[in-house]
């Protein structure tokens, strides 16, 4: 029944929209000449004229010379008054053919255009939604979603390792899986198992190890722990936030309420579940506070546009940052100062340090290509082969759409000698 009405409405607008266009162009608009009355009143008194004139040449008033002169200019007046009241006439009178065509093109497409358009854009047969019943269909929708395994069934299953991926790489990973799984309570192992089943795509797996650890750690269980987990469990989900996920980022902002990586996935939920404006506050203030290098911070600026339209905001997000001129910046002069006074495995350990510093950046914010080829390069001179071959695994997964980045750190693993 509401379908009839609005569709009822609808033809109505439709057909006095035709209505008003055709009265525009069918009725002929008001000219610049004298208005019938006066016409007819003119004529009457130029006829009077020549009767009257006709009496004064009887009763010798006017000379007939003088009369006949007299009488062809008042016949000439009044043949001018009969002329303006034809033209008049033939003005009113019903438009020629190509006016009647031009309406009926007209008519034919406003109807088809915006029957046409309401069909491609709109939603045909759905009700009217006020700002409360839209936001209690997003929370139905969110409460409905998937779980979590219902969502990793409904992906690919694993097609295994890249093809480009070390043997002795995966040989070690194979190890690593053996030896937790005679250890499962060992952390350390937990955690390297999760990174590098990441890191070769085995995003499931990823997720389960990382479960895992986060049972062993119970409540000392850190944000990063929290959002690591559920990246991964998004991640295996083909990016789809489940509750299980959204639980995790709710631990971690818990922890940490200002925590980048948890506040994006966040976002990413919102906008899954039909709350943009939810998602635009989130986002905006980490696009606006940074660190544009993070991993996340591209992704948002490329979407938060459209974002911003359907949360009905004007918003012009703020410019790409120019990339660094000369690359990464060296060690500072402090820091060569410091190292040339240590001793051999005083350096080693310094240099190690600043390893885990830039390692550890790049696993919780993210970093440029430039940043992860460093990591590649430094973990290769130090002889750290199966670090570097783990970092060069997971570069290949979070440049996989950027080829140019790629390129960049593929440069590095090259120079390693873990890449070909």
């Amino acid at each position: 029944m509401e379908n009839l009405a609005f569709w009822a409405i609808v033809g109505a607008t439709t057909l006095a929209t035709i209505l008003l266009l055709a009265r525009c162009l069918l009725t002929v608009p008001p000219s610049d000449l004298p208005d019938e009355t006066a016409m007819s009143s003119d004529m009457k008194v130029y006829r009077d004229q020549l009767a009257e004139l006709d009496r004064d040449i009887d009763r010798g008033i006017l000379s007939k010379d003088d009369g006949d002169r007299a009488r062809v200019e008042i016949s000439r007046r009044l043949l001018e008054a009969d002329k303006t009241a034809q033209a008049r006439k033939a003005g009113a009178e019903t438009p020629t053919g190509l006016t009647r065509a031009t309406m009926g093109i007209i008519a034919i497409a406003l109807v088809a255009g915006s029957f046409g358009l309401y069909l491609t854009i709109g939603v045909p047969g759905a009700p009217d939604f006020g700002r409360a019943k839209r936001i209690a269909l997003s929370e139905e929708m969110r409460q409905s979603r998937p779980s979590q395994d219902v969502a990793e069934a409904q992906m690919p299953v694993w097609a295994g390792p890249p093809q480009d991926a070390p043997a002795d790489y995966l040989k070690l990973v194979e190890g690593l899986r053996t030896a937790v799984a005679s250890r499962p309570n060992d952390p350390q192992g937990l955690d390297l198992l999760a990174t590098h089943e990441a890191a070769i795509g085995n995003l499931v797996a990823a997720r389960a190890a990382m479960g895992q650890l986060l049972d062993i750690k119970g409540e000392t269980a850190t944000a990063n722990d929290y959002a690591r987990h559920a990246e991964l469990m998004i991640n295996a989900a083909g990016g789809f936030v489940s509750p299980d996920a959204e639980a995790m980022l709710r631990r971690a902002l818990e922890v940490a309420p200002n925590h980048a990586l948890a506040r994006f996935y966040t976002g990413l939920m919102f906008a899954q579940n039909q709350r943009p404006d939810l998602a635009f506050r989130l986002w905006r203030r980490l696009l606006e506070d940074g660190p544009t290098d993070a991993i996340w911070w591209p992704a948002i600026r490329d979407q938060i546009g459209d974002l911003a339209v359907l949360a009905g905001e004007n918003y012009t997000p703020p410019a790409a940052p120019m990339p660094p001129v000369s690359g990464l910046s060296g060690p500072s002069d402090e820091d060569i100062e410091a190292a040339s006074s240590l001793s051999g495995e005083e350096r080693a350990e310094m240099i190690q340090s600043m390893i885990t510093r830039l390692s550890d950046r790049l696993a919780t914010e993210g970093g440029t290509p430039e940043e992860w080829a460093r990591l590649v390069s430094v973990l290769g001179v130090v002889g750290d082969t199966q670090r570097a071959t783990a970092i060069w695994a997971e570069a290949q997964t979070i440049f996989a759409t950027h080829p140019e980045a790629l390129e960049t750190v593929r440069a590095a693993a090259k120079q390693a000698g873990i890449a070909q």
